[in-house]
């Protein structure tokens, strides 16, 4: 998934596409604990939404949006490093 948020950072692919991706993570999704689905889930309905605003709105900030989704990955990369 990084390399596809690294994509939609630089405007190579669109926000539905990087969801798309996302949500078709099955296995990573299974392999966390639950939370982990239901913040992913929450994320990608934002930028989603945030889709149909341009730029920044006082409701969506697409950089904050992205800057999670990094947080995110980031910590289900931690999650699943071995003991």
């Amino acid at each position: 998934m990084q390399s596809e948020l690294d994509a939609l950072r630089r405007g190579t692919i669109s926000p539905a596409a990087f969801s798309r991706h996302a949500r078709a993570q099955t296995e990573l999704l299974a392999a966390l604990p639950p939370r982990y689905a239901e913040v992913l889930h929450s994320l990608l309905d934002r930028m989603e939404s945030s889709a149909l605003f341009a730029e920044e709105s006082c409701s969506f900030s697409q950089t904050e949006l992205l800057d999670n989704l990094q947080l995110w990955l980031n910590k289900a990369a931690q999650q699943l490093k071995p003991a």
